[in-house]
């Protein structure tokens, strides 16, 4: 597998799995523990990093269903507060948004990735991560964030989005399954299937990111909110790490590391 570079962090290849630790400036997100206010973002942010993230994934806007929509100029403010507090701070930074406008304002601070979960649909966003140089991490979509159904449309939907990237130019990047509800036309069994497959991911020859923290899918088959589903997502994420996850992106990046120590115990010599 080639490895994708972020920052001074290698991916994939034969790095250990990563942990891409979740802040939420918004307000709205689906899980009201993984909100932090602005003036908490650096306090977090270091304690993620002391709890073993390699870098932290910063998003100022829900894209949970059913989430109310705020403006891309609400989504630019919040995100660029949020990375005032971290400028200057040595943290390995990605930034969650699909709104070239809102990459604009993060491109004045110190970022080392974007997170593009409509997986370069936009070519205007998806030049400006090549003029910039910065790695992505784009996730399976068609037209519209998550849209493939299945495992066959996520394969073509990530070949699009393969694609999409040798148009821009963009050579570093990780590729995202889009385990999630996000369409009303997505089941929780969709979800489960993706996960069963998830090592057909692997076939691009790219890194693959694992993000089921805390979902939909582990809630519905628990009948659990948010908040008690983390021993859901840990059993999860060891199955996702058996079948080649590079990195775990998640909201709780201290049982998240003891998960993959464990794993990584488990397989030593295998």
């Amino acid at each position: 597998m080639r490895s994708c570079r972020v920052n001074k962090l290698d991916i994939g290849g034969g790095a250990p799995p990563r942990i891409m630790g979740v802040i939420n400036c918004s307000g709205e997100s689906f899980y009201r523990g993984s909100f932090i206010p602005i003036d908490l973002v650096h306090e977090t942010a270091v304690a993620m990093v002391e709890q073993g993230a390699d870098m932290i994934d910063i998003g100022a806007r829900s894209t949970a269903p059913n989430t109310q929509p705020i403006s891309g100029r609400e989504e630019a403010e919040r995100i660029d507060g949020a990375l005032k507090e971290l400028d200057g701070s040595g943290i390995t930074l990605s930034v969650d948004t699909m709104h070239p406008g809102v990459l604009d304002v993060c491109l004045k601070h110190d970022i080392h990735a974007a997170n593009d979960i409509s997986g370069f649909v936009s070519p205007a966003y998806a030049k400006k991560v090549a003029d910039a140089g910065l790695p992505a991490f784009l996730m399976a979509t068609s037209q519209i964030p998550g849209d493939p159904i299945g495992v066959d449309a996520t394969l073509a939907s990530l070949e699009e989005v393969v694609r999409r990237c040798e148009t821009a130019g963009v050579k570093e990047y990780v590729l995202d399954p889009a385990i999630g509800i996000w369409t009303p036309f997505r089941s929780v069994e969709d979800d489960w299937e993706l996960c069963r497959h998830f090592e057909t991911f692997l076939c691009f020859d790219r890194p693959v990111l694992a993000a089921v923290s805390r979902k939909t899918f582990i809630g519905m088959l628990l009948n659990q909110e948010p908040e008690d589903r983390l021993p859901g997502t840990l059993a999860v994420t060891t199955k996702l790490l058996e079948k080649g996850a590079s990195v775990i992106r998640t909201h709780d990046v201290a049982a998240t590391r003891d998960t993959i120590r464990v794993y990584e115990q488990l397989v030593k010599g295998t």
